[in-house]
């Protein structure tokens, strides 16, 4: 039984500084601190994490401690129903928007890098498009890129 875990990070627009891909059977709060390293190196202005509560452990902490890093976690509130949390919605919107890549729908990829390349260019089709269609909502399906 083959699986991964994607961890991204995006900034308030939803465009993606970083992606990792790893093992299944990896904490989550374990793949993050590498991510964060990652993206560290590349955005070395960068200062405050907005994370989910999973994220609250250990190894992210000490990574952020490290790195120089603000985490700040952002929480559930508390009641029924669904309840929109601005911060915790930017993910979720990116991962939508990348899983209507079909190649990112399932685990087609063997290599955890080649699965990172496939999230980086769903992201850059997605950036693509916001620079030729500013006006425009929605991605037409992405038949051509189906191929590779």
């Amino acid at each position: 039984m083959k699986g991964r875990k994607r961890h991204i990070a995006v900034d308030t627009s939803g465009f993606l500084p970083g992606v990792l891909v790893h093992a299944a059977d990896i904490q989550d709060a374990d793949g993050a601190g590498a991510l964060l390293t990652r993206i560290k190196r590349l955005y070395c202005w960068l200062r405050t994490i907005f994370a989910d509560s999973i994220y609250n452990r250990m190894p992210v902490i000490l990574a952020c401690f490290l790195l120089g890093l603000t985490l700040i976690i952002v929480r559930h509130i508390a009641g029924g129903g669904f309840i929109l949390v601005p911060r915790r919605w930017l993910v979720e919107r990116s991962f939508g928007w990348l899983g209507r890549w079909r190649r990112l729908s399932k685990d087609y990829e063997e290599r955890t890098d080649v699965a990172e390349a496939m999230v980086t260019l769903a992201a850059i089709r997605i950036m693509l498009h916001r620079l030729v269609h500013p006006n425009r909502r929605r991605l037409p399906p992405p038949d051509f890129l189906n191929s590779l």
